[in-house]
C-alpha cells in the first residue's frame, strides 16, 4: 500500500497547476501611450523644412517613394512646377515642386530656381562705341572736323555726338567745299592742330575732288585729311529702307537734287521749309550707325581717328 498523500494546512486551497506570472512593478518613463501627442509625449521636435531652390545638379530624395536623384530641370506641366530627377542609372522621374523632399538628410521645400540674369551688355553709343556713362565733355581739342553743311553736321552729331564729346572734337560747318582753301588758310593747320574734312560727292574726276586737291596744297604734311562719300548729298547716306524705299530715286542733271527727290517721293517740295521738314523726317529715321551706308561710316571714323591721334 502506498502511504496517503500529505495534506495541506487547513485554510489554504489546493493549488491547481503552476502559479500565475506576476510582472515586476516598474516605473513607466514614457507614459502608457508612446504615440500620444499630448503633454506626456516624448518625441523629439521635427526639424523645420527650409526652402531650397531646385538648382541643376542638386541631389534630392523624395521621401514618399525613396527616389534619389539629381535635379535635371524644372519646368511647368499642367499649370504646376515640376522637377525632374535623374538617378545614378540615368533613369528619370518627375515630381511636383514643394514639400516632401530631403537634401543632405534635412527636409526641404523645393522651389523653382531663381533665374540668373545675364551680365548686362556694355551700353553702346549710336556709333557702336562703348558708352562712358556720365562722362563730362572733354575740353575741346585744337583739331577740328569740317563738314559741308548743316545736314551733314546734324547727321554726324546724331550718330557720333557722344564719341566726339568724350574725345573733345568740335564739328564745324564749312558751308560748301568751295570755301575749303580760304578756311584752311585762315585756320593754319599743323600736325598738332589738324583738320579732317568730310566732302560730298568726292569721286575721281568730280568738281569736289579737284577743289579739295588744290585746297590742301601747301599745307603741312599730316595736318589735313580730306575724305568723302560718293553721294550727291548726305541724304543718300541714310539707307533708303529706313524710309520704306528700295533705293533713292535718280534725279536728272540740271535739277536741284533735294527738290527733285521730294517730288519723286511725293513729299511737299515748294520751298526751303519743305526741304527742312523732309530732312528732319529723314534724320528721325536714323537710330544708329546701322542705318547709314558703310561708305559714310568708314570715312567719319577715319576722320575722328585722324584728329584724335
Amino acid at each position: 500500500m502506498h502511504p496517503a498523500p500529505p495534506t495541506r494546512r487547513a485554510g489554504r486551497a489546493a493549488s491547481v497547476g503552476p502559479a500565475p506570472y506576476s510582472a515586476p512593478v516598474t516605473s513607466d518613463r514614457y507614459g502608457s501611450d508612446v504615440l500620444s501627442t499630448g503633454p506626456t509625449a516624448h518625441h523629439a521636435p521635427r526639424p523645420t523644412a527650409r526652402e531650397q531652390p531646385a538648382e541643376r545638379g542638386l541631389v534630392v530624395e523624395d521621401v514618399e517613394s525613396g527616389w534619389v536623384g539629381a535635379v535635371v530641370r524644372v519646368e511647368k506641366s499642367g499649370g504646376l512646377h515640376v522637377v525632374v530627377l535623374e538617378d545614378r542609372r540615368g533613369r528619370t522621374r518627375t515630381f511636383t515642386l514643394g514639400p516632401g523632399f530631403w537634401v543632405d538628410g534635412a527636409p526641404v521645400v523645393l522651389t523653382a530656381p531663381v533665374a540668373r540674369r545675364a551680365p548686362a551688355a556694355p551700353a553702346r553709343t549710336a556709333s557702336g562705341s562703348r558708352a562712358v556713362p556720365d562722362a563730362p565733355a572733354r575740353v575741346a581739342r585744337g583739331s577740328r572736323i569740317w563738314v559741308e553743311g548743316k545736314h551733314d553736321a546734324e547727321l554726324v552729331e546724331k550718330v557720333w555726338g557722344d564719341d566726339l564729346r568724350v574725345e573733345g572734337v568740335v564739328v564745324e560747318l564749312l558751308d560748301g567745299v568751295d570755301h575749303l582753301a580760304d578756311a584752311l588758310r585762315d585756320f593754319r593747320p599743323t600736325t598738332d592742330r589738324r583738320v579732317g574734312v568730310l566732302v560730298d560727292h568726292l569721286v575721281p574726276g568730280s568738281k569736289e575732288s579737284r577743289i579739295a586737291a588744290q585746297a590742301v596744297r601747301g599745307t603741312p604734311t599730316g595736318s589735313v585729311l580730306v575724305l568723302g562719300h560718293p553721294y550727291v548729298d548726305v541724304w543718300q547716306a541714310v539707307r533708303p529702307q529706313r524710309l520704306g524705299l528700295d533705293a533713292w530715286p535718280t534725279i536728272e542733271r540740271g535739277t536741284e537734287w533735294k527738290h527733285g527727290i521730294l517730288r519723286e517721293l511725293g513729299w511737299p517740295a515748294a520751298d526751303q521749309a519743305d526741304v527742312a521738314r523732309a530732312w528732319q523726317r529723314i534724320l528721325r529715321s536714323v537710330r544708329s550707325y546701322a542705318d547709314l551706308e558703310p561708305s559714310l561710316l568708314g570715312r567719319v571714323e577715319e576722320l575722328i581717328d585722324f584728329v584724335t591721334a
